[in-house]
């Protein structure tokens, strides 16, 4: 009777993933701050940025009039936020969208969640560039399905490439590729004609392409491309966390493909019911929002050209392209074989906060750390003066 009753709470096999380190190495910060310690954050892909004042007028606006105005939505979403969405497409890309593929979640996670349940069945491969986002192979993990990591190379801007996504599903068939573009946690991006590549390549081999364009609007070397320009096969998901900078209102979208509309709504409508109804109401007003959110990007690109300059004085001077979102990945082997240990050390001695690569790349991440530059220019200009002092030895 003991071991049975022992046993009513034992975690199942399939939370046995590993912790997001990032959101560890914020909780650390934030026990700093609490002691009376300055922290300058560049942990946390998070803009500092609120967001645009077109939505908190349209949120403040919806809570000011009755509360069933608040009450459930559909579970696609609201019509005319699924409308402004398709208009999006137009206005960014030139590609049309019918409202009725789009799917709107709470954030991007869920969104991940719908696609992997939608397309996937446990013990499915799905191919993804490392280092990479480790929710991606974290959810794959707990829903069963198995992550097959790719590892790329400057050889092609550290992105996947048709020969490496080939040479993979001819080691055991691949169900689904993941890409994105701009990355996280590299900041690094396809070109038009490599993405259209990859998923023209994936789709003629029977494999199901998923496009993470969460970091889309936020590019500096070229601009993003989305893979509907490709294919309208492809199952593409986005946020409005980053560009919008509206991470904690939790509202992201997908445009699928029209046979899996249905699908994703009926899960939708089982895990969730909804999207929180005044995230939606700011979320449309959030288009509205753009010149604000552009002047945000370009505070972006002035932090970037900071660290750009100003980390190679350092000694820092290995890193990706930084082309796009605002994130910086640094490799520190010259310093440490052990980015976790760095990352923990910059954080109490310097006052920094970063995330080491390992969160991103379970193999080769103790090369490398990754820094947000989502804050302001003066946190910025502080972060690399105190990194140059500690490196120096005199943090």
């Amino acid at each position: 009777m003991t071991s049975d009753r022992a046993r009513l709470c034992l975690p199942s096999a399939r939370s046995d993933v590993p912790p997001f380190m990032v959101m560890d190495v914020m909780s650390a910060a934030a026990r700093l701050e609490q002691a009376g310690r300055h922290v300058v954050h560049m942990e946390v892909g998070q803009p500092e940025a609120p967001a645009p004042s077109t939505a908190l007028a349209a949120a403040r606006a919806a809570l000011s009039g009755s509360g069933a105005a608040l009450g459930y939505t559909e579970s696609l979403g609201i019509p005319s936020l699924r409308v402004r969405i398709a208009r999006h497409y137009v206005e960014t890309y030139g590609e049309a969208v019918d409202p009725a593929s789009v799917l709107v979640t709470t954030g991007s996670s869920a969104a991940f969640v719908l696609a992997f349940l939608a397309l996937l069945e446990p013990g499915d491969r799905v191919a993804l560039s490392v280092p990479a986002y480790p929710p991606y192979r974290h959810i794959l993990t707990a829903l069963g399905c198995v992550p097959v990591l790719i590892r790329t190379g400057p050889e092609a801007r550290y992105a996947m490439t048709t020969e490496a996504l080939l040479a993979a599903h001819r080691e055991a068939p691949l169900k689904a590729v993941l890409i994105a573009s701009p990355a996280n946690p590299t900041g690094t991006m396809m070109t038009s004609d490599a993405l259209a590549r990859l998923v023209a390549t994936a789709e003629d081999a029977g494999i199901a392409v998923i496009s993470d364009e969460i970091y889309h609007g936020l590019d500096y070397a070229f601009p993003a491309t989305t893979a509907l320009t490709t294919s309208r096969k492809t199952v593409v998901i986005n946020s409005f966390s980053k560009y919008f900078c509206m991470t904690g209102w939790r509202v992201g979208w997908i445009v699928a493909p029209d046979a899996l509309v249905r699908p994703m709504e009926r899960l939708h409508q089982n895990l969730a019911i909804s999207v929180p109804t005044l995230s939606q109401v700011a979320a449309e007003a959030a288009f509205d929002g753009r010149a604000e959110m552009e002047a945000v990007k370009a505070g972006y690109a002035r932090n970037r050209e900071i660290l750009t300059t100003g980390l190679p004085a350092c000694g820092l001077d290995r890193f990706l392209p930084v082309d796009g979102a605002f994130y910086l990945y640094a490799d520190v082997s010259a310093f440490t074989p052990d980015s976790h240990a760095f990352a923990r050390a910059l954080l109490e001695e310097a006052g920094v906060a970063a995330t080491p690569g390992l969160d991103f790349d379970p193999a080769e991440g103790h090369r490398w750390v990754r820094f947000s530059y989502a804050r302001s220019q003066a946190d910025m200009i502080e972060a690399v003066a105190r990194i140059g002092r500690w490196l120096k030895g005199a943090g």
